[in-house]
């Protein structure tokens, strides 16, 4: 149910119909029926609505779906007239091989208006997640250089899909795990070392391992200028330790200082040093060697991962007595459930792959279901400058960083176009049209429908002293009105839909779709028209598309200009 039951949205007709379509199945008494499921045709010539159950029951029944849905109609048709749906549905008609399909009265498309002027802000808000309780673990780069494309598509993946769970009624939290340990920070304490050695002037051999951007020859300058070292011997008795914590803390303030200029703020910031202490990874370890998930072969201690489908078991004490990068992960996953999330989402690159099911398999040896932990693998994105691409390796410090992009490009640019494709899929980022001030960029396009909405009900206040209303409605009957209507109206579902899959990019889809349907709106029908009352039902109307597209764009963690 919605946060506002006494204000008509699409997704609560959705449901009342659902409801008025199992109540029919009744007729057929003694068949334990399907679950009715009701889609939104793509094509508005079959309707708002559409069901599917009479080709669901055709095997059940051994009758054509065409013959039950014919049986179907007139109990559906009485039904609709006793329910709230009687002035909103206006018809409903049976399309081969056996569809149901439902449209929408101008009435019901004119409740949407009144729905949204009441909601304003908070239309599309739900309470659909129940207060579950979501982590989501995104970007987490090891602090060993500048954030990189890649980990800006992480976090305009992660933090939009945060803002629309919390939208959708769940309890969602960001995470960012630091990785302040290991074998890569001990890499970028000696890139450091080495770099300040040889601005000293000594001859000595950059590893061949090491981090090359120039950014660690900043960081060698800065060591020196902050330890006050003048010569090689001061820099000779420093301990090696030092070049490392020098370089997590700078390149940690740094990555705080992108991820806040893009408009990401982390609730949570969980260091690996903090949680897999070595007390942490004893317990751990014997808690699976008691449940029997650990074993001992060729000297190294074994995780049994296949018990949950992963291809192989995975060494978790090396013979040597160093323990793999999944230990501590473990008991990183370990602590965030007993922290109390009831689920657990991970955002990370291509390269994570074959992470997967070892890490769910460590979930469930935990005692949770596989269920509970999400993995979602966001793909790279190539960038494109002047129609070429962008060569990037982060070792050899050939890369685009996302401050880069920013700066560049702006921070709405960045993050709309760095959601434009499904997480799942490779994007392509031209940064010159992401630069472009034309109906080409699509966040421009977005963005210019808004303002100019507002410019227009600015102007009708000032010049006309019209309003916008939303009630009483008769006069919006033109095709693409009623198109616009239907747009707005699907906004709550597409949030509700974006919350189940996960994915962000259906908000992005869904608002071109908005933008669009706006501009052909705008070129056939003058909203400020002679007729002061069709005008203002068209203000009510643009207003209304207004919410949607600031409200959606806001989500995207992308702003809604008043003027452009």
């Amino acid at each position: 149910m919605s946060l506002f039951p006494f204000l008509f949205m699409f997704s609560d007709t959705r449901l009342e119909l659902q409801n008025i379509i199992e109540r029919s199945l009744k007729l057929f008494e003694g068949v334990t029926c399907p679950a009715v499921l009701i889609d939104v045709p793509a094509d508005v010539a079959h309707g708002e609505f559409s069901c599917n159950i009479a080709l669901q029951l055709s095997r059940l029944l051994k009758k054509s779906p065409l013959s039950i849905a014919q049986q179907l109609l007139p109990h559906l048709q009485e039904l609709l007239k006793t329910s709230t749906l009687n002035k909103q549905i206006a018809k409903v008609e049976i399309k081969a091989p056996g569809f149901i399909n439902f449209y929408l009265s101008a009435e019901g498309f004119y409740t949407v208006l009144y729905d949204v002027s009441r909601q304003k802000e908070n239309y599309g808000v739900s309470d659909f997640g129940k207060g579950k309780k979501f982590c989501l673990e995104f970007v987490s780069a090891n602090p060993t250089g500048p954030l990189t494309v890649a980990h800006g598509r992480q976090a305009a993946v992660g933090d939009s899909l945060v803002n629309i769970l919390q939208t959708a009624g769940f309890d969602a939290k960001r995470e960012y795990y630091v990785n302040d340990e290991g074998n890569q920070i001990n890499i970028l304490g000696r890139s450091i070392k080495a770099r300040a050695q040889q601005i000293l002037g000594q001859d000595v051999v950059f590893p061949e391992d090491g981090y090359q951007g120039e950014y660690i020859r900043v960081m060698a300058q800065l060591f020196i200028t902050q330890y006050n070292i003048k010569t090689s011997a001061d820099l000779d008795q420093q301990a090696d330790p030092i070049y490392r914590e020098f370089g997590v803390k700078y390149l940690m303030d740094m990555i705080r200082k992108d991820l806040k200029d893009f408009g990401v703020n982390f609730d949570i910031w969980s260091y690996q040093s903090r949680i897999a202490t070595p007390k942490a990874i004893d317990d751990l370890l014997a808690e699976l060697r008691t449940k029997g998930f650990i074993y001992d072969s060729e000297g190294a201690w074994w995780f049994k991962s296949t018990l949950w489908g992963d291809d192989k078991d995975r060494v978790v004490r090396k013979s040597d007595g160093q323990y793999t990068y999944l230990t501590p992960d473990i008991v990183y996953h370990k602590d965030k459930f007993a922290r109390g999330f009831a689920r657990i989402v991970n955002i990370l690159g291509p390269d994570h792959h074959g992470y997967i099911s070892r890490i769910k398999a460590a979930a469930a040896a935990l005692g949770h279901s596989v269920d509970d932990l999400d993995i979602l693998i966001v793909q790279l994105a190539t960038i494109y400058r002047d129609g070429k691409e962008v060569s990037m390796s982060t070792r050899r410090g050939e890369f685009i960083s996302l401050r880069e992009v920013m700066d560049e490009v702006g921070r709405d640019a960045a993050r709309f176009f760095f959601l434009m494709r499904q997480a799942s899929a490779h994007l392509e980022f031209d940064l010159e049209l992401a630069k472009k001030q034309s109906p080409e960029n699509p966040v421009y396009y977005i963005q210019y429908a808004h303002a100019r909405i507002n410019s227009i009900i600015r102007k009708a206040d000032d010049e006309f002293h019209l309003k916008p209303k939303t009630t009483d409605l008769k006069h919006l009957v033109q095709p693409e009105e009623m198109d616009l209507m239907r747009k707005i109206g699907l906004y709550p579902d597409i949030l509700i839909g974006c919350a189940k899959s996960l994915e962000p990019f259906g908000l992005v889809r869904y608002l071109q779709e908005v933008a669009a349907a706006f501009h052909k709106f705008y070129d056939s029908c003058r909203v400020l028209d002679e007729n002061k009352e069709i005008s203002v039902e068209r203000l009510g109307l643009i207003e209304a598309a207004k919410v949607v597209l600031g409200n959606g764009l806001r989500l995207l963690g992308v702003s809604a200009p008043q003027k452009m």
